[in-house]
């Protein structure tokens, strides 16, 4: 008799703990899956769909990587971090978006993004590397600029045949919706999304190297000092790949061993997911436990009153 192989597993918790006194909870589901999308480790549920957000913009990047676009205007692997970024409008991370666009001889009034609130130009919105990916293509390829978000635009169709291919399903499938910076996203399972993480960490595709060695190269163009994303790739250095997407979203890959992690917090705190991201990287050795303490003391130490803690752990398919 063979045994059933587990769809589900309890869910994990996230506790803020003020003076050792829990105040509140969150509750939090993770995959782990490997390049061929079998799920290895489950807390929760591995079908949990979830709108994918900014952890989708390594994937939107094959867009620059497959078109001849990279070469066409000589964009260096900074540039493609920032492609992959969710960034800070540093004056640092700006120019690297207003470089992609001045080579490709397009003014930054064609970004689409909004002006973040209190900032001068849609150069400064978090996206901007994404939207200035995306408007390098169209030049390239002589495909309409002023509609570069439209669904319809042979951009977003690259994208999303790209992402349907490496989930071996048809794009037609596949449930999109406007993100905040006004670009089509994708709802998936939680499966998925590691899937994607797996075949994105796996070594096996020329293109996905190449943006993880972007990535992991250049973490502070990704998010900028002392985000998530930048501190566990820089503190790693290159054997992991991490990219935060909002509403709880958090996805890392084990470079060179396909093996792909997706978090999802219920109620979309970015706090719980940082927090179940060090737990769960600790708990499969994916990160030493020195790393673990130096993320720790920044991400779940939240000052001398207040700490989160997590409980409850992967378990095996």
């Amino acid at each position: 008799m063979t045994r059933a192989k587990r769809t589900s597993a309890s869910k994990l918790e996230v506790h803020l703990l003020r003076e050792g006194i829990v105040e509140s909870l969150h509750k939090v589901e993770a995959t782990v899956c490997d390049s061929r999308g079998r799920v290895i480790l489950l807390a929760g549920s591995a079908e949990t769909n979830a709108f994918i957000r900014s952890a989708l913009k390594p994937f939107q990047a094959l867009a620059v990587t497959t078109t001849g676009t990279l070469e066409r205007y000589e964009l260096k692997d900074k540039d493609l971090a920032i492609i992959c970024s969710s960034h800070r409008g540093t004056i640092e991370q700006s120019r690297q978006v207003f470089n992609i666009l001045w080579r490709a001889d397009i003014d930054a009034s064609a970004l689409k993004c909004p002006i973040p609130e209190g900032k001068q130009s849609p150069l400064q919105y978090n996206c901007s590397g994404k939207h200035a990916g995306m408007l390098a293509v169209c030049q390239q390829r002589h495909w309409p600029i002023n509609n570069y978000l439209s669904r319809s635009n042979p951009v977003q169709q690259i994208i999303l045949n790209k992402v349907a291919e490496l989930l071996e399903m048809p794009g037609e499938e596949l449930i999109s919706a406007r993100d905040d910076c006004g670009a089509p996203t994708y709802s998936m399972q939680l499966g998925q999304m590691a899937a994607l993480y797996a075949k994105l960490s796996s070594g096996n595709n020329l293109d996905l190297e190449r943006i993880v060695r972007a990535m992991t190269n250049y973490p502070a163009m990704v998010a900028g000092d002392g985000a998530f994303d930048t501190e566990l790739m820089r503190l790693t250095e290159g054997m992991l790949v991490s990219k935060s997407g909002a509403e709880g979203i958090q996805c890392v890959g084990r470079v060179g061993e396909g093996m792909g992690l997706a978090i999802k917090v219920v109620d979309g705190s970015s706090r719980a997911k940082y927090a179940v991201a060090i737990h769960l990287l600790k708990q499969m050795g994916w990160i030493s436990p020195s790393v673990s303490e130096t993320l720790a003391e920044k991400f779940m130490n939240l000052s001398d009153y207040k700490r989160l803690e997590v409980t409850g752990e992967l378990s095996i398919v």
